[in-house]
């Protein structure tokens, strides 16, 4: 089922953190390290974990030095995803089938390297069939880098900007005046109250709907949901612009009524929205003062999420207001409640879906966990299927990996008798989730 339905289909990656900095250069990468070690926090995570030094991960080693380190933790991995990512990425992208390893370390990085002095990221893409990609774009940023790419005709992956406001909820911030300084900047306008912010942000919105973007995302602990009054939130807006912190009673307002506005504004501009909730950010406090965010210090929070996500919806519900929406969870623990909560606003013109596995959980036992929850509460034909949320080009088997798991599943329950042996019907569905659900799910300026 995997090689006659499955393997062939080509790859939308919705939600990813790739650099379309490096697309729209479209240059040979400088070396294995760019590309597959250099910001990514899962890979850093488990060299911590068993006493590689900093300096072998985000210090001033030489680059050998810190694929040396990387080939000492890979052996520890096993039973980890990143045992069969790196030798999965290795194998597809690169044509080497050895065990990564101590004694492999030194002739894997120069073959990569060698490699990789005549790749280039348009190569990558084209070599896993990409066909279209979202990468995670501030409000602030000006998009060159896409209308480079749009404008390229050595581009065959579609590269599409999608919106993530995340820095706009940290009102009680330090750095959230120059934050909305900048913003305002960006916009050509002034922000002085809350019209003035929340016309800052549709201005945005319209600047990224230009630019081919119809997807948003927001990354949250839990959904903002507090009931709020425009003059309430405009207070404290107000308040913050004159150097007074609000209270956490006064943040959780305000952001509930920016949410709630973005929300809207999307439902207005035909998008889709996306929601990530659940991970608890930073926890190591001197690592992050360190290097900053994103670096391997985060982990799954035990937040409450149904109640505030049910106000929320139901809201955008009531007003007419609703548009296709995603729910991500990081906790397992919460399952069932991602799975339950699409059906209570899904309708004719709107669908809200569970997606897939993420973070902690893209693993095997989190995705089958995932589509087994979904199949029992949900309806796993109409699943949208896998994403990448990564920041590495050879990020991309991960497909595969997910693609297999999908067909191991379905392929086992026929063997069981559980499912009827009707390998062209399941076969279809296979590629509907793979590819053709999402096409449908996501209306694209240039929609294929």
């Amino acid at each position: 089922m995997y090689f006659e339905h499955a393997a062939g289909m080509p790859i939308i990656d919705y939600h990813n953190h790739l650099s379309p900095q490096m697309i729209a250069a479209n240059q040979p990468f400088e070396g294995i390290n760019q590309i597959w070690l250099d910001g990514d926090h899962y890979k850093w995570r488990a060299m911590r974990s068993i006493g590689v030094p900093e300096k072998f991960i985000t210090g001033k080693a030489t680059n050998k030095e810190k694929f040396d380190q990387w080939a000492y933790t890979v052996p520890f991995a096993v039973g980890n995803p990143l045992f069969h990512w790196t030798h999965l990425e290795l194998d597809r992208y690169f044509g080497i089938k050895t065990l990564l390893q101590p004694s492999t370390s030194t002739s894997i990085f120069e073959e990569t390297n060698r490699q990789l002095s005549n790749i280039t990221p348009n190569t990558l893409l084209k070599k896993m069939k990409v066909e279209m990609l979202c990468t995670t774009d501030d409000p602030i940023d000006d998009l060159s880098s896409h209308q480079k790419i749009a404008s390229s005709d050595s581009h065959l992956t579609e590269v599409l900007p999608g919106f993530r406001p995340d820095n706009i909820f940290g009102i009680n911030g330090e750095q959230y005046l120059d934050y909305i300084k900048t913003l305002a900047n960006a916009a050509q306008e002034e922000i002085q109250d809350l019209d003035s912010l929340l016309s800052v942000l549709k201005s945005r919105v319209d600047y990224f709907h230009q630019k081919g973007c119809r997807i948003s995302d927001h990354g949250l602990e839990f959904t903002y949901a507090s009931d709020f009054t425009h003059a309430e939130a405009n207070a404290i807006l107000k308040k913050r612009i004159s150097g007074i912190l609000p209270s956490l009673d006064e943040v959780s307002l305000f952001n509930s009524c920016i949410l709630y506005e973005l929300f809207v504004m999307y439902h207005d501009f035909n998008w889709t929205q996306q929601l990530h909730l659940g991970a608890l950010r930073g926890n190591n406090q001197k690592l992050k003062t360190q290097l900053g965010a994103d670096v391997g210090c985060d982990s799954i929070g035990d937040f409450a999420q149904a109640k505030n996500l049910s106000r929320l919806l139901g809201r955008l519900n009531d007003n007419d207001k609703l548009t296709n929406t995603i729910l991500y969870n990081l906790n397992p623990a919460m399952n069932e409640v991602f799975a339950t909560m699409p059906g209570n606003f899904n309708n004719d013109k709107v669908e809200v879906q569970w997606g897939t596995a993420w973070w902690f959980m893209d693993q095997k036992e989190g995705m089958e966990s995932q589509m087994k929850t979904l199949s029992n509460m949900g309806l796993l034909s109409k699943f949208i299927g896998m994403l990448t949320d990564s920041r590495s080009f050879l990020s991309f088997p991960r497909h595969e990996y997910f693609r297999r798991l999908l067909c191991n599943m379905i392929g086992n329950d026929i063997k069981k008798g559980l499912l009827p042996n009707e390998i062209s019907f399941f076969g279809e569905m296979v590629e509907n989730i793979c590819y053709h659900n999402l096409k449908k799910f996501i209306k694209y300026k240039n929609q294929w």
